[in-house]
């Protein structure tokens, strides 16, 4: 088999490996960004920007589109929650 046949085959299986690997990790985390087409962080974190706060947080998403910060009797995050399962949260 060609030379660069084969480094192609055993580049795109690495990170085939690399992303099956994360994608464990996060379920069996209870991380959820990439469940709601977030951008994320290396440990996994949603890049979402406060809407409460207005700061920019790096936060772990529940799998019902609440971020870590949530807090349910706050209006500002009641809607951060619905724009992130709706896909329209400001990220960073």
């Amino acid at each position: 088999m060609d030379e660069r046949l084969e480094r192609f085959i055993r580049t795109k299986l690495r990170n085939a490996g690399k992303q099956f690997e994360e994608a464990r990790e996060a379920y069996g985390e209870g991380k959820a960004p990439a469940e709601f087409d977030l951008p994320s962080d290396d440990e996994g974190r949603a890049k979402i920007v406060c809407r409460r706060h207005a700061d920019r947080r790096a936060v772990r998403i529940d799998a019902e589109g609440r971020p870590a910060c949530f807090d349910g009797d706050h209006p500002d995050c009641r809607g951060c929650a619905e724009d992130v399962r709706e896909g329209v949260v400001e990220t960073w």
